[in-house]
């Protein structure tokens, strides 16, 4: 009898460490890597010096944190925009900085579509993400999702830098797992460089309204 194959919530973590590693990688962070070791924590905290999160629902319903220390969020920041033809004269100086923020919070956006990608392809079913909210804080803030989740599972990965400097990503989900019952042919995944490419050539001076009262509604939803 075929054995049906079977995807875990740590299977799941390790889609979208490999979604955080490629697109800092298109991005000009090279070698960005993450432990073999993952944590199980019992909540999830925006931690300093920047802190992003990421709500999403639909096949299953979660929310993914990214923090960066200063040190971790300036390399990447310089290193992205150095890469993309701007001179190291005129980079932001410090990660308090709206424009390092904002292009952290660029680069998270891309994480987690280059992730919802992966899970279309891979676990033939749909999530949707709200917009990214970065914020500079020099204090934990935990985070709570507004959805009741059937036993949830969080779990916390550390990431070095090729500087060694690190950032930690926080994934907190439903316990869930995937069965495969029988075998399909997988799509190709959309290409990393294809998604940032797309993501740089989006200006909507429209959208950024709609989206600062998404976001206003996912804080006033988390009590922020």
């Amino acid at each position: 009898m075929r054995k049906n194959k079977i995807i875990t919530t740590e299977e799941i973590l390790l889609t979208l460490c490999s979604s955080v590693t490629q697109v800092l990688a298109a991005a000009g962070n090279a070698q960005v890597a993450y432990s073999p070791m993952v944590q199980k924590i019992h909540k999830t905290c925006l931690r300093p010096d920047l802190g992003c999160f990421v709500l999403f629902d639909g096949g299953f319903s979660g929310l993914v944190i990214i923090n960066f220390t200063s040190e971790a969020a300036m390399e990447i920041y310089r290193k992205y925009m150095m890469s993309m033809g701007m001179p190291e004269s005129e980079l932001a100086q410090f990660h308090t900085s709206d424009e390092v923020g904002n292009v952290m919070g660029e680069l998270m956006n891309q994480i987690v579509g280059d992730f919802t990608n992966r899970v279309r392809v891979d676990l033939q079913t749909s999530i949707n993400q709200s917009q990214p909210k970065m914020m500079a804080i020099n204090k934990q803030v935990q985070i709570l999702i507004n959805t009741q989740l059937d036993q949830p599972q969080a779990r916390r990965v550390t990431f070095s830098t090729p500087s060694h400097n690190i950032f930690y990503m926080e994934l907190a989900m439903d316990k869930t797992e995937f069965i495969q019952l029988h075998d399909f042919e997988k799509a190709e995944h959309e290409n990393v460089d294809d998604i940032l490419a797309n993501a740089n050539q989006q200006t909507q001076p429209e959208q950024a309204d709609a989206d600062n009262l998404v976001d206003d509604d996912f804080l006033s939803n988390l009590g922020l």
